[in-house]
Order: structure tokens, then sequence, then C-alpha cells
């Protein structure tokens, strides 16, 4: 069995929803594994027009579970005599000032590793989950190779989402490739809502509405 398909095995094992590879000349190293953890339906289910207190509490155990995972797979990969970097689940570096961006965009490698596309809402949509995950990235030095999908945009003619935004961030634009995230999603609208609305939940840090009513999600 390949490195690459033991190192897949090993995280389906303990608990990753989905599991994909690429290659990235803009990368931190020149391949990557992107990991996809699924959030629980019911717990998403319940958000209606804020979100829960469940779900901010869901939203922070997940992403911690996934930066597990992503050490994990490095020192696999590290045993192996290879080197690794891992990208935060859920971090903003803001040294140029607020902007919304962490080390690497995890949605940019998902979309890398064929694992789906970007919704309107400017969530990464998995080709079988929909919007209702989150992810993480990890680089490395280990030679990876691509697993081919069949991508479908789901957002086609649809704009559930659009019209579910209470801050009137999402746009309704289409994503595609190289666009600009500004041309179809408004952070700071998002952000600023809030952190105005929910501050007693969470901290007013998670909100969750537009992943709520995605059709995709099967809820």
């Amino acid at each position: 069995m390949s490195i690459q398909s033991e190192l897949k095995e090993f995280l389906l094992e303990k608990g990753a929803s989905d599991v994909g590879f690429f290659s990235a000349d803009d990368g931190v190293m020149k391949y990557g594994v992107s990991i996809v953890v699924r959030l629980s339906q019911a717990i998403v289910a319940e958000i209606n027009d804020a979100p829960t207190h469940t779900y901010f509490n869901h939203y922070r155990s997940v992403n911690a579970f996934i930066d597990s995972l992503l050490l994990q797979a490095g020192l696999f990969l590290q045993k192996k005599g290879y080197k690794y970097i891992t990208v935060a689940a859920s971090q903003s570096i803001n040294k140029d000032g607020w902007n919304y961006e962490g080390r690497y965009s995890h949605k940019k490698a998902a979309c890398l590793a064929g694992l789906g596309t970007v919704g309107k809402n400017s969530l990464f949509m998995h080709g079988e989950f929909g919007s209702a995950v989150r992810l993480g990235t990890l680089f490395t030095d280990c030679p990876l190779e691509k697993e081919e999908r069949e991508i479908v945009n789901f957002c086609d003619g649809c704009n559930i989402c659009v019209n579910a935004c209470p801050s009137h961030a999402i746009k309704g634009a289409m994503w595609k490739p190289g666009i600009d995230r500004d041309e179809i999603f408004d952070p700071s609208l998002c952000s600023e809502y809030m952190k105005n609305k929910f501050q007693k939940i969470g901290r007013g840090a998670v909100c969750g509405i537009c992943m709520r009513v995605c059709p995709k999600n099967r809820l």
C-alpha cells in the first residue's frame, strides 16, 4: 500500500469524513492534504434566525478535532521521513490589518484536491455533504497525487442563502476559480453583524444561517 493510501485510511479511521490530496505552486510546500469533517446534522438543524450555544461549542470542538487530525497526519508523515506544516482549522493572520484570512485558504486546498467547490455563500461545498463541513489543510514534501472526482456546482439558479443572510453579506454571484472573494461575499458585513447580534452566543464568532438553509446539506 502506498504512503498516500495508508495516510488516507489512517485519517478516515481517526474520524475524518473525507480526505483529498493536491499540489500547489503557491503553497507552503509542494504537496498538500485536505481534511473534511462533517458537522452534526442535528446541531446544524437547530439554527434558526441565530446560532445556538450548542452550535458554537460544536464549531469549536470540530475545529480542535481537525487540528488534532492534522497533527497526527503530520506525525505519520514525519515517521516516514517527510516534513510537514499544518494550517490551523480556524485562525486568522492579520499582520497587515484585519483581513479575515488564514495562512492558506482551506477552501482553495479542498477545491484543488477535487473535494468540491465554493457556494454563493462563500462556504466550501463538499460533493456529498454540502456546506455543513469544516476543513483542515496540511502541507508536506511527500509526493501526493490528486484523486479525480466529478465536481458539480449546486448553486446555479438557487438564491436561498442570499435571501436568508441577515447581514446581506452574500452578493449572489457564482463562484469560479480565480474570482476575488469580495465579488461574492463581504466578510466585514458578516463579521460585524455577528459581533453586534450574537455577542452572547460564542462572543459573536459564529452564525451558520446560510449553512443551515442550504438545500444541499440534506437536513
